[in-house]
């Protein structure tokens, strides 16, 4: 078994020889039993753990024109293409490992032959129903759903999704708009990600604090305002570790209208979703969080509670002062009593 596995991990591992060399290494490490037991493990960490040298090679062999090439051109469909890619940053992305093709599926050796490579009927699927997304290249918009099938699913049913696919909209969210550019991604761990705790705020801003697209979609306006000014977010904004964000009330993926009934938000959700963190949490403790605007009350009763609190500190700094100015006043004239 273990001389069987021996044969596999080197005749299919892409080291560096010739098919010869590779057997011959095999006959020299099975003549010696003893060493078997340290090989096998190693070279099994190997296939685990090492990127595949040609798919590296692939990437590679793009990268060394488009690692040099500057701004951008338009392609066949009259969409504006970015040409430069950072090579150091594509290789500490999530996707470093991958090869090129396994996104731009249609690309083949000869970059600049028409693209028409063969391309699996799921994605092509897939790439049509999102094409007013993706006008540069739709396949590897699509490609996304060959590693992150399931989570490709929840997005394309949520409201982000719908949009795109239902009623082809442009400004619809999708991957990349969340998550950056495909060549740069990295982990939501990470404090540079888009959809790190430290910019996941500022991220979803982009859409649900933009005038335009709340008026074209009639989304509640005062969404990221009372978001900021909530014990939530000034918590978040201070560095706490455990204050929600986003996701943590309206999912990541799979976000619904607050008016669906599967939506996180929407009813007596509330309270599951609430009590995630506020254990006990009822009826007369949800509606509490909010986004809609506050009433007339409790808006001029903050501007109030501002301006006595302002008042109050305003009265001691001025008690203080004058205070200090007749103590002075006081040593001054009795020092000139005394002198006469």
């Amino acid at each position: 078994m273990v001389s069987q596995l021996l044969k596999y991990i080197i005749l299919t591992k892409s080291f560096s020889c010739s098919l010869e060399q590779k057997s011959h290494i095999i006959e020299v490490l099975m003549s010696n039993s003893r060493f078997l037991f340290i090989v096998v493990p190693l070279l099994f960490l190997a296939v685990l753990v090492m990127p595949n040298p040609g798919a590296c090679q692939e990437s590679a062999n793009c990268l060394a024109c488009h690692s040099a090439m500057k701004g951008k051109i338009k392609n066949a469909g009259g969409a504006m293409v970015e040409l430069n890619v950072d090579a150091d940053k594509f290789g500490a992305s999530k996707h470093g490992a991958l090869s090129c093709t396994d996104c731009h599926m249609r690309f083949a050796d000869n970059p600049h032959s028409t693209p028409s490579g063969d391309v699996p009927q799921a994605v092509l699927a897939l790439s049509s129903k999102i094409a007013s997304k993706f006008k540069v290249d739709p396949v590897a918009g699509a490609a996304c759903s060959t590693c992150h099938e399931e989570v490709y699913k929840m997005v394309l049913g949520s409201v982000h999704g719908k949009n795109i696919v239902d009623k082809h909209q442009m400004d619809g969210a999708l991957c990349l708009d969340c998550h950056g550019s495909p060549h740069y991604i990295t982990s939501v761990k990470d404090e540079s990600s888009p959809m790190s705790r430290k910019h996941q705020v500022e991220t979803c801003g982009k859409c649900h604090g933009d005038k335009k697209i709340i008026e074209k979609y009639k989304l509640e306006e005062n969404v990221m305002e009372s978001y900021e000014e909530s014990f939530h977010g000034r918590k978040l904004f201070l560095g706490h570790t455990k204050a929600p964000t986003c996701s943590s009330c309206h999912s990541s993926h799979d976000i619904r209208s607050k008016t669906d009934p599967a939506s996180p938000v929407f009813g007596k959700n509330k309270l599951v979703t609430c009590g995630k963190c506020h254990k006990g949490a009822n009826e007369k403790f949800v509606p509490a969080i909010t986004h809609k605007r506050p009433g007339p009350i409790p808006h001029y009763g903050e501007k109030l509670l501002i301006i006595l609190t302002i008042g109050v500190f305003a009265f001691i700094v001025i008690h203080v002062l004058l205070e200090a100015f007749a103590d002075i006043r006081d040593a001054i004239f009795r020092k000139k009593e005394e002198e006469e």
